[in-house]
């Protein structure tokens, strides 16, 4: 709607995973690193946490690009929403294995590690990737252990990524779980864009939308969008998205905090966010106190 205005090839901030537009946020960049190392090492498990709209889908995208030209074999569940049998065939069906219509959960299982073995032998390793792996139930992940098992004297013969929400952390407790939980061997928790790398961000992604004129965004404007997504990137580009239609809307060249607060109006998740700061902040001083007084009457 505004490309033409403003002088844009393409939306700047779609909410698709387009890795063209990934930005070198430290956090995103640790975590890559992180993965490259670890799967380097021909570690089993690998275990990425954030919080929604942090970005973890844009990294898997990232992941798999790099991996697909590599000498890497790469499965990829993008919603593994299966039984233990389920995962199987899944897994199966990526590693292009016929299916066997009577094929139960053992038979799959072995026709699994007996492909994992004809690859190590082409000199090439299996990877799988699983994005929103928090919703996995427990025996699915013990499926998925059990697959892991298999390995030469030098190195695994299959290694998972796992991606998910911090609810994959609760997944993972429980003394049912302690095998894999000893399986994962590098843990990253991705972080909110930080308020000084806002206006980074939000750059990046207008350059290469095809952008080239004066910050298209006030300071003003980009202190509110911080304020008011908590750093999270996913709803630094819808509120970025609804003021630049704000402003082409208006006829204005430039971005203000004006229309920020326009598209902030527009946006639930982003109201709830600055609703809850202020009821935060209240309850911290009542404990202090209600703290501070029990003290007062124990010193008299």
């Amino acid at each position: 709607m505004y490309q033409d205005f403003f002088g844009l090839r393409e939306p700047p901030f779609a909410l698709t995973p387009n890795t063209d537009f990934l930005v070198n946020l430290n956090s995103h960049q640790e975590c890559l690193n992180l993965l490259r190392v670890a799967l380097s090492q021909g570690e089993g498990f690998v275990k990425i946490v954030g919080e929604v709209g942090t970005g973890k889908t844009l990294l898997c995208r990232q992941l798999l690009n790099e991996l697909t030209a590599s000498d890497v074999v790469v499965a990829y569940l993008p919603s593994p929403e299966f039984d233990g049998r389920e995962l199987l065939k899944a897994l199966a069906r990526e590693l292009h294995i016929e299916p066997l219509e009577d094929d139960l959960s053992h038979d799959v299982r072995e026709r699994i590690f007996q492909r994992l073995i004809d690859i190590a032998r082409g000199e090439q390793r299996v990877v799988l990737l699983v994005d929103e792996a928090q919703t996995m139930g427990r025996d699915t992940l013990e499926s998925l252990r059990l697959i892991t098992n298999l390995e030469t004297e030098k190195r695994k013969l299959l290694q998972v990524v796992l991606f998910g929400q911090p609810e994959l952390d609760d997944l993972l407790q429980g003394h049912e779980m302690r095998q894999l939980r000893q399986r994962i061997t590098f843990s990253y928790e991705l972080q909110p864009i930080v308020a000084s790398n806002i206006g980074r961000y939000v750059n990046h992604r207008l350059s290469i939308a095809g952008y080239n004129g004066e910050s298209l965004f006030e300071s003003a404007a980009l202190k509110r969008i911080y304020n008011a997504s908590s750093g999270i990137p996913r709803l630094v580009n819808i509120i970025c998205n609804k003021a630049m239609m704000s402003a082409y809307g208006k006829g204005d060249r430039i971005v203000s905090s004006n229309h920020v607060q326009r598209a902030i109006e527009d946006t639930d998740e982003a109201l709830l966010s600055r609703s809850q700061t202020p009821w935060v902040l209240a309850a911290v001083a009542c404990v202090i106190a209600v703290v501070g007084g029990i003290g007062y009457r124990v010193l008299l």
